[in-house]
C-alpha cells in the first residue's frame, strides 16, 4: 500500500528525532571532505578492478542521498554532488555500530559523508566500501523522481532548489552560463574593455524604449526608477575618458512575459571611442564566436532544431531590405504613417494606433525575423534603422530619416542592439524632444529627455560606437533552451494563490 505524503513527512521527522536520540549533532557545522563526488569519478572511473585492488585507493567524501537499496546485508546508497554520482557499499560489519544506526533512519533526499575504499563491484560498479558514516542533514521532504506535465514545470521555476536537485540538465544549464560571462570578461579585457558598475536606481529612465519600474526614496523624497539600460550612464564615462567601458547590467522593464522576455534580466552592454556601428558588428560577431567555442567546443550548434553557425562573417541586410524581402512591403514608397498603416493593412498586418511609423516598420521587422516562424535563422545583422525610433544614434550620412543602428539575431532570438551614437548635443536635444511629442500621443515606451546626460555630451563625446546584449538569449541559444525562463534561476512569475499546487 503506498504511502501518502503526509506519512513519508511524518516518519522523515521521526527519523530526524531517533537521529538526534543517538547523541549526534544532526545539523552538524562542518565537514572535512578531501574528495567530490565528481573528482573520483573523473580521478578512477576508467580504473578496472585489478588497478583499484592494487592501489586500494581511500576517500572522503559527501553527497546527497538519490537511491537507498537493501540486498539482504548487502546496501548500497547512491550519491550525489549534483554533477557526478557514485554507489556506496554498507555492511554492518564494516561500521561502527552508531554507523550503521544512522544509516537505518536514513531518507531518500539526506546528505551524508562517507570514509572508505574504491573499489568494484561484481557488475563493475565504481564504488565506495564505507568503513564510516557521517549524517550532515536531515531531507524533511521528499523528493520528486521525476518531472513531467506543465504543473510540473512551473514548479521547476517555483522551486528551482529542488529542480536543481532531481535535474542534472538544469545545472548544466546555469553552469553553462557562468561560463558565458566568464568567456565575454576574457574576450573584453583581452580588448582592452574597463569593466564598470553604473546606477540601477536613477532619477531618469533613459537608454531604452521600454516602461521602467518606479520606486521612491524616502529621505530624498524623490521618485527613483529601475533602470531600463545602462546606456547613457556608460556614455558618460566615455566623455570622461575611459575610451572602452563595458558592464553585466541587471535591467528591469515593466513589460509583458513569454518565452524570450522576462521583467529583470541581464545585458553586457560596451561602448567604445573611435569606433562606429560597422566596427561594432565585428566585434559582436568575433565576441559570439568566441564564446560559443570556449562554452560548447564549437561553433556550430542545434538550436530547437536549427543548425547554427555562428562564424564569422555573419549575413548582413538592412532593415529596408529584410522587410521588403519578406513580407512583400517596401516602406520606403509610404513615406507617412497613415499610408504605411494602410499597406500593412492591405497585407493583413495588424496596426497598433498608439505607434508611429518608425514603431510600425519595428513591427514588420518581428514578424521576419523574431520567433518560432522567423524567415531567417542563421546569424544576421539587421542595420540602417529608422531614425524616429533610434534617438541615441547616429543619422546616417546621405539618407534622411535612416540612423546608423543594427540588432543581432540568431535562431529566432533577438540577440543586442548598437548604434553608432550620436554625439551632438543640439541634435540629442532635438530627438529627446521628438521623443516627448511621440509619449504624448500615447506611446508611453518612449523616451524622457535627460538634461544632465545633454549637459555630458556638452564637453564633448568623442566619435563612439556601442552594444547592448542579453546574456539570458545567448544563454538560450547556446544551451539549447525554448524559454527564458529555462536560463534564469529564479524568474518573475505570477503570484501563487494560497493553496494552490
Amino acid at each position: 500500500m503506498a504511502t501518502s505524503l503526509d506519512e513519508q513527512i511524518q516518519q522523515r521527522r521521526v527519523n530526524l528525532a531517533e537521529l538526534g536520540k543517538l547523541g549526534i549533532d544532526v545539523y552538524p557545522r562542518s565537514f572535512e571532505r578531501r574528495h567530490t563526488i565528481s573528482d573520483l569519478v573523473a580521478e578512477h572511473g576508467s580504473h578496472d578492478h585489478d588497478t583499484l585492488e592494487a592501489a586500494q585507493p581511500t576517500t572522503v567524501t559527501s553527497g546527497r542521498i538519490l537511491a537507498i537499496r537493501a540486498f539482504g546485508k548487502a546496501n548500497f546508497l547512491v550519491l550525489s554532488d549534483g554533477r557526478s554520482r557514485i554507489q556506496v557499499y554498507i555492511r554492518q560489519d564494516s561500521l561502527p555500530e552508531l554507523d550503521f544506526k544512522i544509516y537505518k533512519l536514513l531518507d531518500f533526499g539526506d546528505w551524508v559523508g562517507v570514509e572508505g575504499r574504491l573499489f568494484r563491484t561484481k557488475t563493475n560498479e565504481l564504488t565506495i566500501w564505507a568503513s564510516r558514516l557521517h549524517f550532515l542533514a536531515k531531507c524533511l521532504l521528499p523528493l520528486p523522481e521525476k518531472w513531467h506535465g506543465l504543473t510540473d514545470v512551473e514548479t521547476r521555476y517555483r522551486q528551482r532548489y529542488v529542480d536543481l536537485i532531481v535535474n542534472p540538465e538544469s545545472r548544466r544549464v546555469f553552469e553553462t552560463r557562468s561560463r558565458v560571462v566568464s568567456a565575454i570578461r576574457e574576450f573584453m579585457t583581452a580588448r582592452g574593455y574597463l569593466e564598470v558598475e553604473t546606477p540601477m536606481m536613477q532619477p531618469i529612465a533613459g537608454g531604452a524604449i521600454a516602461r521602467p519600474f518606479i520606486t521612491h526614496h524616502n529621505v530624498l523624497d524623490m521618485p527613483l526608477y529601475l533602470r531600463i539600460a545602462p546606456e547613457l550612464y556608460l556614455k558618460r564615462l566615455i566623455v570622461g575618458g575611459l575610451e572602452r567601458v563595458y558592464e553585466f547590467a541587471r535591467t528591469f522593464r515593466n513589460e509583458g512575459i513569454d518565452r524570450s522576455h522576462n521583467p529583470e534580466f541581464t545585458m553586457m552592454e560596451c561602448y567604445q571611442a573611435y569606433a562606429d556601428y560597422q566596427e561594432i558588428m565585428r566585434l559582436v560577431e568575433d565576441m559570439y564566436a568566441y564564446v560559443a567555442e570556449h562554452v560548447t567546443g564549437s561553433k556550430v550548434f542545434t538550436y530547437l532544431g536549427t543548425q547554427i553557425d555562428i562564424t564569422p562573417p555573419w549575413k548582413r541586410l538592412t532593415l529596408h531590405e529584410a522587410i521588403a524581402e519578406y513580407t512583400g512591403i517596401d516602406y520606403e514608397a509610404y513615406p507617412e504613417r497613415a499610408e504605411l498603416a494602410a499597406a500593412m493593412r492591405e497585407h493583413g498586418f495588424t496596426v497598433d494606433p498608439k505607434l508611429g511609423r518608425g514603431r510600425l516598420i519595428d513591427e514588420l521587422k518581428d514578424t521576419v525575423i523574431k520567433g518560432e516562424t522567423a524567415k531567417i535563422k542563421e546569424p544576421l545583422f539587421l542595420y540602417d534603422y529608422p531614425r524616429d525610433i533610434s534617438p541615441l544614434a547616429k543619422p546616417k550620412p546621405g539618407a534622411p530619416g535612416v540612423a546608423e543602428r543594427f540588432q543581432a539575431f540568431a535562431g529566432g532570438l533577438e540577440l543586442g542592439n548598437a548604434f553608432t551614437e550620436l554625439n551632438d548635443p543640439l541634435e540629442q536635444r532635438l530627438r529627446f524632444e521628438d521623443q516627448a511629442r511621440q509619449r504624448a500621443t500615447g506611446d508611453d515606451e518612449a523616451q524622457v529627455l535627460d538634461e544632465d546626460y545633454i549637459e555630458a555630451l556638452e564637453y564633448g563625446m568623442p566619435p563612439t560606437g556601442g552594444w547592448g546584449g542579453g546574456i539570458d538569449r545567448l544563454t538560450m541559444l547556446l544551451t539549447n533552451q525554448e524559454s527564458i525562463r529555462d536560463v534564469i534561476l529564479f524568474p518573475t512569475l505570477r503570484e501563487q494563490k494560497q493553496g494552490q499546487a
